[in-house]
């Protein structure tokens, strides 16, 4: 199997998952590191290996088919495009844009040039998302009529160390988490057709207790608590809230309610997870997983779809397109919350392909 080869830019935090994840996956092999702070990059490519150097001339690296932006939000637009002009396709850290008009730009540019755009989340992946998906699709618990969707923290300041940017356009909870629930149930109900939503912001700056930056304080520019109701294309109801106001809750992460029973999907914002269902009048029962990439971390396996996807000539899941309807989704709660309305989403998307059953880790088709 041909290899298709990949350029990371951005060596931050979350790069390492990234890095590690990717090695999993023989589709795939990276083969540069880039970030505008060189001795990140080179500490990085220290720690795994890898040539590291500028955007630049990542960019204009012949045996680099795939970029992974991994930015912060506010760059992920910019970096995208460059990506995009350098004639390469772009997988890039969620969200694909800070707002519906800057991601437009990406999904244009991909399109006038032939390319591809993939966006993180790519845990709908995992095997626990994906058994919950053949569940749905088999029947388990019948027509899907309502839901619930739940995130909620105290906030990112008691442990991330420069956690300045998750309070800054482009981030809040919405942004940051909700790309996880909502490309989740996406995958798993089908597209959103409207939104209503309420957000708060009850504070205007935070205090910073996470190593360096203990005791600073950071501006909060966005609203940190975002709650509302999505409604969806096939007739359900879910009610969700994204918070990094809640100092601790007993919610489970998603759960789906059919006409016929109900079932517990496991965190978002991993790969496995036991996922339960319960029949009319019944109690929780444990479902055995019917799919891989559960044990683990493997933040890759989208670009390894987009890898594989390019070499058999077919869509890949984590795609821009999904991005780009889960992005006009998030924003549509402030618009909501702002101007008071239920907020109809313009964008409609396929549910990505489900993954075969028993895949071992690593393979994708």
């Amino acid at each position: 199997m041909r290899k298709v080869g990949i350029g990371i830019i951005g060596c931050g935090v979350i790069s390492t998952a990234y890095l590690k994840a990717a090695q999993r996956f023989p589709v795939m092999e990276v083969r540069a590191l880039a970030d505008m702070r060189s001795d990140v990059a080179e500490r990085q490519g220290a720690a795994f290996g890898l040539p590291a150097m500028r955007v630049d001339q990542l960019l204009k690296r012949d045996d680099v088919e795939i970029v992974v932006n991994l930015t912060v939000p506010l760059a992920h637009t910019d970096v995208s495009l460059a990506v995009l002009n350098a004639g390469k396709h772009v997988h890039s850290e969620k969200p694909l844009g800070i707002d519906v008009g800057e991601a437009r730009k990406v999904m244009e540019l991909a399109a006038r040039k032939n390319l591809r755009v993939g966006c993180a989340p790519d845990t709908f992946l995992g095997g626990g998302h994906q058994t919950a998906r053949k569940l749905i699709d088999d029947g388990a618990i019948g027509t899907p009529v309502a839901g619930s969707a739940f995130f909620g923290c105290p906030g990112h300041e008691r442990w991330h160390p420069a956690p300045g940017f998750y309070y800054l356009r482009g981030g809040g909870p919405m942004l940051d988490m909700g790309p996880y629930y909502i490309t989740d149930l996406v995958q798993l109900l089908g597209p959103v057709a409207s939104v209503m939503g309420s957000t708060a912001r009850p504070r205007s700056e935070r205090l910073v207790t996470s190593q360096p930056m203990n005791g600073s304080l950071i501006p909060v520019e966005v609203s940190t608590h975002v709650a509302g109701t999505l409604e969806f294309e096939n007739g359900a109801v879910v009610s969700i809230t994204m918070s990094f106001d809640v100092p601790k809750h007993r919610h489970a992460p998603i759960e789906i309610y059919g006409d016929k029973g109900s079932i517990l999907v496991p965190d978002p914002n991993r790969f496995g997870g036991e996922v339960h269902v319960a029949k009319t009048g019944g109690e929780w029962e444990a479902v055995p997983l019917t799919h891989g990439h559960v044990e683990g971390e493997f933040r890759s396996i989208g670009v390894a779809d987009m890898a594989s996807a390019i070499l058999a000539n077919r869509p890949h899941r984590a795609s821009g397109a999904l991005a780009f309807h889960v992005l006009e989704v998030m924003e549509a709660f402030q618009t909501s919350a702002d101007e008071g309305r239920r907020v109809r989403i313009e964008s409609r998307v396929e549910r990505p392909a489900m993954l075969p059953t028993g895949c071992e880790t690593g393979q994708i088709d």
